[in-house]
């Protein structure tokens, strides 16, 4: 070999090396699941999935290529074993959800739900429209990865839980609320709500569906960094922001906030009493974090389908935030007066997160700082 091929060897193979700390690495691509509505009183899902170079095709492969279930519950501490009733709300219908989770679960080594035949049946799946019938709404590819996510997700960190799926007729916040109105109808005390938009001046209308006694609402906080969305900016709801989690083994390696995470203070919602930060006066978001980097995110299986690629999907977003805290909410059997409980022993259940920004602001409404903070509230829930 001449020298000079041999020197470009070398700099080809640095370059490629250099990246991944010794390992070969690619660029990462992903885009947004649903798509961007800025219509008032509409919500779009949360997720993010990874795609091939073009950052339009999913990358569907026969096999997980992302985080288990297993690796959440190390990283959280999560050792939880309750059977309580968890709710999912999402839009339209996702027609493969229940042949999904069970090959999900069979893949993981997770049982495998029946289908819930009596209203006091724990450890069950049952998919439900947003009047709890089966009558199902139009069907929907982006939603349905997200249903599949959100599903998954809950019964990974909660295998033991039953899980209501509801399907709101549409984006609508009218619908949605209605959705989340059946789910509490159903005997849910967690529901997990990934999707959000824009803050408007009649939001406020719609508090009165994530205000339900002795349930805990689970919102996912955003995916286009600093700024806020409703209902995470609801004072009645838990808002989830996202991080970058990398692990070894089985042990957290590092974790900052995603730069994608929903954060701020709210346009429009009066301060909850447990709220004590000082630079907003409003609402300030979020509560507490999860992973939701794509590059870092979830294997789920959908055989739906992304735009026609269906198979096992690596998603995140704070769409993949608030199932896997919904999960461990719903696992650890701590279901009602979450929000004291978080605030008020923080040195025991929360894993503060330093480092790591969603974009330009005030302090620590974006940056990621020693105690609260926007894009990763009080931290990640640790042995809750």
């Amino acid at each position: 070999m001449g020298r000079k091929v041999y020197i470009l060897l070398v700099l080809i193979l640095g370059l490629a090396f250099s990246a991944g700390g010794g390992r070969a690495s690619a660029a990462v691509h992903s885009r947004k699941v649903c798509s961007i509505s800025h219509a008032a009183g509409t919500a779009r899902c949360h997720a993010i999935i990874l795609t091939d170079g073009s950052n339009v095709t999913p990358l569907a492969t026969t096999a997980p290529q992302g985080y288990g279930p297993a690796t959440f519950k190390a990283a959280y501490g999560n050792s939880g074993r309750s059977t309580t009733h968890v709710a999912v709300v999402v839009a339209y219908d996702a027609p493969t959800i229940a042949s999904d989770l069970a090959i999900f679960s069979r893949t993981f080594g997770l049982p495998v739900l029946p289908t819930c035949t009596s209203a006091a049946q724990s450890s069950c799946f049952e998919k439900l429209n947003q009047r709890g019938s089966s009558s199902y709404p139009a069907v929907n590819s982006s939603w349905a990865v997200e249903a599949s996510m959100d599903v998954e997700s809950v019964h990974g960190q909660c295998p033991g839980c039953r899980i209501s799926l509801v399907e709101a007729n549409s984006a609508s916040m009218a619908n949605l609320s209605a959705a989340v109105d059946e789910a509490v109808a159903t005997g849910a005390k967690v529901t997990s709500n990934s999707y959000g938009g824009a803050e408007s001046s009649g939001e406020a209308a719609y508090d009165r569906h994530y205000h339900q006694a002795g349930v805990t609402m689970v919102v996912s906080s955003g995916d286009s960094g600093y700024g806020t969305d409703y209902p995470a900016a609801s004072p009645y709801v838990i808002a989830v922001g996202g991080t970058s989690l990398k692990m070894n083994g089985s042990k957290v390696a590092s974790e900052i906030a995603w730069d994608g995470a929903g954060s701020g203070c709210s346009l429009f919602e009066n301060k909850p009493s447990w709220q004590h930060d000082k630079k907003c006066v409003m609402r300030s978001i979020a509560d507490v974090a999860a992973d939701a980097n794509p590059s870092t995110g979830a294997a789920i299986y959908d055989s739906y389908g992304s735009g026609g690629h269906h198979g096992w999907l690596t998603v995140g977003g704070t769409s993949l935030a608030a199932p896997l805290v919904t999960g461990i909410i719903a696992a650890s059997g701590n279901s009602s007066n979450v929000s004291i409980l978080l605030y008020g022993h923080t040195t025991n259940v929360i894993r503060d997160i330093v480092g790591g920004s969603n974009g330009t602001c005030v302090s620590y409404l974006c940056k990621a700082l020693a105690g609260y903070d926007g894009p990763t509230g009080l931290g990640v829930l640790n042995h809750l």
